[in-house]
């Protein structure tokens, strides 16, 4: 028993030319916190995630800040952070960096990836070690959904 067994053969990606509107609706409609980016030959890239986009509608002074007093940032409104977020919308996603995340191969023993995505706290992509591609995705709900499926 493998990842494979446990993995979503046909995740949702993210391509580098995409939009950081399109990542956001595909993130915000799914629920998702991070999707896999790939590229056109299907070789895996990195990780897109809801941080990114937090990071772009969180004000500048306040990222560029160190420590959590927050005295000096000026009261936000949702509107405020959406004009923001405007500002990004039409840019594609390398305008973050891609995260790094753990990553597993399809024929990683089942408990090694549930214990990877236990220690991760995080999707794990899937990727193929010879060919770079990504294979799948693993999330908790498909290891949730798949224990709960299997026969006693």
């Amino acid at each position: 028993m493998t990842a494979r067994l446990v993995m979503d053969p046909e995740p949702p990606v993210l391509r580098p030319t995409d939009l950081i509107r399109t990542a956001a609706d595909v993130i915000m409609s799914g629920r998702y916190r991070r999707l896999p980016v790939v590229g056109a030959d299907g070789r895996y890239l990195g990780m897109f995630g809801v941080n990114c986009l937090l990071g772009m509608v969180l004000p500048k002074a306040l990222l560029m800040q160190e420590g959590e007093n927050l005295a000096h940032i000026p009261r936000q409104t949702l509107s405020d952070l959406h004009r923001r977020f405007q500002q990004f919308e039409d840019q594609p996603i390398t305008v973050c960096t891609l995260e790094e995340a753990t990553i597993v191969h399809p024929d990683t023993p089942l408990i090694q990836t549930l214990f990877t995505l236990y220690k991760s706290r995080t999707n794990l992509p899937v990727v193929d070690p010879a060919s770079g591609r990504l294979e799948g995705l693993i999330s908790y709900w498909d290891v949730g959904a798949a224990i709960l499926a299997a026969e006693v």
